[in-house]
């Protein structure tokens, strides 16, 4: 009788980790930042129709980096859950908190006992009544769930990116100062990014019940002009 081959769990979770950074490092990265009258959302993203920025529920947002399908899985899960739990009690008790706590539970599960981790980083944004209400809750490939302040930073080079974030932006800007300065980290100091380029979207406070609004490349060029 062959014995099975043996690997220390330190080892494994090890490899899993060193697999899931890969994964999410070959993608571009996403930032989002408070402004004056919300949140900004601006992922590096060519596509026109892949999005990474999306919809959740009234005041939630959603985005995600690393392997699409992955996390557009999770995107689908988030609206569903939030659909029923609005449903069943009331719009008013879906919230941010809940759902990205769903969301570290079932990376941790991934992560911990399946064979393949999932390659994704995954935010998810609630806009309040005021900014100190405001809600950024960055969740990692294993689980891992930050409470953010102000900005978050997910994908590849996050903490250059982050670096030349906090140089540019505060939270009392407006709208043109926040997205030019998500747009001028993302780009770094050796390249420059249109509205091409990238995907933008705010969760605005002034927007009425649904306070997600994606941006069109008129206005993102607006914008940047």
């Amino acid at each position: 009788m062959n014995m099975p081959f043996y690997v220390a769990p330190e080892q494994l979770m090890k490899d899993r980790a060193d697999y899931a950074r890969k994964g999410i490092a070959r993608g571009r990265a996403l930032v989002a930042v408070q402004y004056d009258d919300g949140i900004v959302l601006v992922a590096e993203n060519t596509s026109n129709t892949l999005r990474k920025i999306s919809e959740i529920y009234d005041r939630i947002g959603f985005a995600g980096v690393g392997k699409y399908n992955e996390f557009d899985q999770l995107r689908r899960f988030g609206v569903r859950n939030a659909d029923v739990k609005g449903y069943q009690y009331s719009r008013d008790d879906v919230e941010a908190r809940s759902l990205a706590n769903e969301y570290a539970q079932i990376l941790g599960q991934t992560f911990t006992h399946d064979t393949k981790p999932f390659e994704v980083e995954i935010l998810v944004a609630e806009v309040g009544f005021d900014q100190d209400a405001d809600q950024l809750f960055h969740i990692m490939y294993d689980g891992t769930l930050v409470d953010e302040r102000g900005m978050s930073v997910l994908g590849g080079d996050a903490e250059a990116i982050a670096d030349r974030l906090k140089d540019a932006w505060n939270r009392t800007a407006d709208l043109r100062t926040a997205v030019r300065a998500c747009v001028a980290a993302l780009s770094g100091p050796d390249r420059s990014l249109g509205a091409d380029d990238t995907e933008v979207a705010v969760l605005s406070r002034s927007n009425g019940r649904r306070c997600f609004r994606r941006l069109d490349d008129a206005e993102v060029s607006a914008l940047l002009a």
